[in-house]
């Protein structure tokens, strides 16, 4: 048989392809017969480029479901920059305070994108927040160290109180907790804050002190009654000696003030200012080691404006309900809520009060106060003080 030509067999096939596929299996039988014939190829290799489909053009594939909303590179940089104000908080706490700070960036004129932007913006869902900011989002993973020295004078005048053992249905009762600022080493005197939280509201005072002495210690928790928007009703703190004395005991009965503390080494117990610790203190200070007065002072203007930008602008979440059931513990949290959205609703605040705290809220800029508390960032981190464990500078 005379040898064929590839090309000549690839003709042949073309040809006969089209016939082949609509025809029935006795006569593709035969064209196959006759194409082996005339090509000298096999049956099965005959039979596999007949049945190959034409080379037609793909149609682009329809996306199903709803067309995206939020691509729009201005929804994603207006979203990124509430995002960055709002210190990088979740999707549920970020959505809940969007109405409250667009709100307030409109009013001091912070905003520019256009309307149809910010509406678009507002009606996000926290799970899509989630989704567009992945990329945006840095996790940080602080460690620190504990510096809690026991106290022993008065312990025992001072009853153990639970996490779950306050009246949490009035602003007023307070968890209270030191956090040192002293590096990689306790060793020394180093710069402590004090940090003061509502259970009811989540209202956080913080106020920076030279070190854990009972003088500088008391004073704070004196600066702090002093600007609460609402009566302080009682204190609870862990068992350290700079809350845990004589002075504070006679203070809280002069005062007709509940005083209690926690079981040692239980920080379940004071967990409301436990977690205020790190998402107040520690994510915008940081686990540095700070010493001497200038520091203080910086430190104490800083939290001035964060005070005012986590109690007005963040919103935080409460446990409303926990259940066990078998080895599983099932949680319920109330809506994201900001510290003065809840003592705005409070019957036990004062209408004198509520107009103060309103008045305050429409004169605040977050943007100022984001801006003023970077540039006092820069500043407190150049007083960082590098110590190891062994005390030698590095």
């Amino acid at each position: 048989m005379e040898r064929v030509s590839n090309m000549a067999r690839q003709e042949i096939i073309r040809r006969q392809k089209k016939a082949y596929q609509k025809a029935a299996k006795k006569t593709k039988g035969a064209i196959l017969d006759t194409i082996c014939q005339a090509t000298g190829m096999s049956r099965d290799r005959a039979g596999r480029l007949l049945r190959e489909k034409q080379n037609v053009k793909k149609e682009p594939v329809k996306r199903r479901g709803r067309k995206p909303q939020y691509h729009h590179p201005s929804i994603h940089r207006l979203l990124e920059k509430l995002w960055f104000l709002m210190d990088c908080a979740c999707g549920k706490r970020l959505c809940a305070g969007l109405p409250g700070m667009i709100d307030a960036l409109v009013r001091h004129g912070e905003i520019q994108a256009p309307e149809w932007t910010i509406q678009a913006v507002l009606r996000i869902s926290p799970a899509t927040a989630d989704r567009l900011l992945a990329q945006t989002r840095r996790a940080n993973t602080l460690m620190g160290r504990s510096a809690t020295k026991p106290g022993s004078i008065r312990k025992k005048d001072i009853p153990i109180r639970l996490g779950s053992q306050w009246d949490d249905h009035r602003p007023g009762y307070i968890e209270m907790d030191l956090v040192a600022h002293c590096g990689e080493t306790t060793a020394g005197e180093y710069v402590n804050t004090l940090d003061m939280t509502d259970i009811y509201s989540g209202w956080t005072e913080t106020v920076a002190v030279l070190n854990k002495a009972q003088k500088h210690v008391f004073a704070a928790i004196q600066t702090v009654r002093a600007r609460l928007p609402f009566d302080l009703l009682g204190l609870d703190s862990d068992n350290g000696s700079e809350f845990i004395n004589d002075q504070m005991y006679r203070y809280c009965k002069k005062e007709n003030l509940l005083f209690t503390r926690s079981r040692p080494h239980k920080k379940n117990d004071n967990c409301h200012v436990e977690q205020k610790n790190y998402s107040v203190v520690r994510k915008h200070i940081g686990y540095a080691r700070y010493e001497g007065e200038k520091v203080v002072k910086l430190l104490n203007k800083y939290y001035a404006h964060l005070r005012l930008h986590t109690n007005f602008f963040m919103p935080s979440v409460k446990l409303v309900e926990k259940e066990r059931i078998g080895a599983r513990v099932y949680k319920r949290y109330d809506s994201p809520t900001t510290p003065y959205e809840r003592l705005m609703v409070s019957p036990d605040i004062s209408h004198k009060e509520k107009l103060a705290l309103k008045t305050q809220f429409h004169l605040l800029n977050p943007v100022v106060l984001k801006r003023d508390m970077m540039e006092l960032t820069d500043q407190i981190l150049s007083l960082a003080i590098h110590r190891t464990r062994s005390g030698h500078g590095i």
